[in-house]
């Protein structure tokens, strides 16, 4: 396992500073001070707070898009991508519970990547938005609004980093089919 370079330690540290306080909140003197160094410092590993915003969502995002599109395009049936999506946002979310906050509550922030941002979410959604279509059209779902059906499990799945830290020894595979069942199942007996 390669080692966390000072760039990337100094990401992970904004990220979780981040979800603490909010992005607006936090100073580039309280970076340096979590990272133990001068703020004048930090600039020799990154440009601005900004670049670290853009950085830690824009990555998740790509994640998110790159995974939905191998999802989207393969020959599985619409419940089967459907098990791939949550199972794809418990592993990024389980791996990136700070990183997810910025992603969630602080978008709005980014500047000049804000409209890269909202494409890449656009895309993610009508890839989603169609794969619940094509399973109503093939009768493997019901016949409700498709946006209804979206909303509803990505605010789940969108939210997974506020519970999994609060859980311990958590097994990913685990939680990716309880949430599977309740969410494309239902909790009907």
């Amino acid at each position: 396992m390669k080692s966390e370079t000072r760039q990337q330690e100094i990401i992970r540290v904004a990220a979780k500073l981040f979800k603490e306080k909010g992005y607006s909140a936090v100073t580039m003197r309280d970076l340096a001070k979590a990272m133990g160094m001068k703020a004048a410092s930090l600039y020799n590993h990154i440009k601005s707070k900004q670049d670290i915003l853009k950085t830690i969502i824009i990555s998740l995002a790509q994640e998110f898009t790159e995974g939905m599109q191998l999802i989207q395009s393969s020959d599985a049936n619409c419940i089967d991508k459907l098990n791939k999506i949550i199972e794809l946002h418990v592993k990024i979310s389980s791996q990136n519970i700070y990183g997810m906050a910025s992603l969630n509550n602080d978008w709005m922030h980014l500047e000049e990547k804000l409209d890269y941002y909202q494409q890449l979410r656009d895309d993610y959604e009508n890839d989603f938005r169609n794969i619940l279509k094509s399973g109503i059209a093939s009768g493997e779902i019901i016949d409700i609004k498709s946006d209804v059906m979206m909303f509803s499990i990505l605010t789940t799945l969108r939210s997974l980093y506020m519970w999994i830290p609060k859980k311990e020894d958590i097994n990913l595979e685990e939680l990716s089919n309880s949430l599977s069942q309740i969410l494309i199942k239902g909790i009907n007996n």
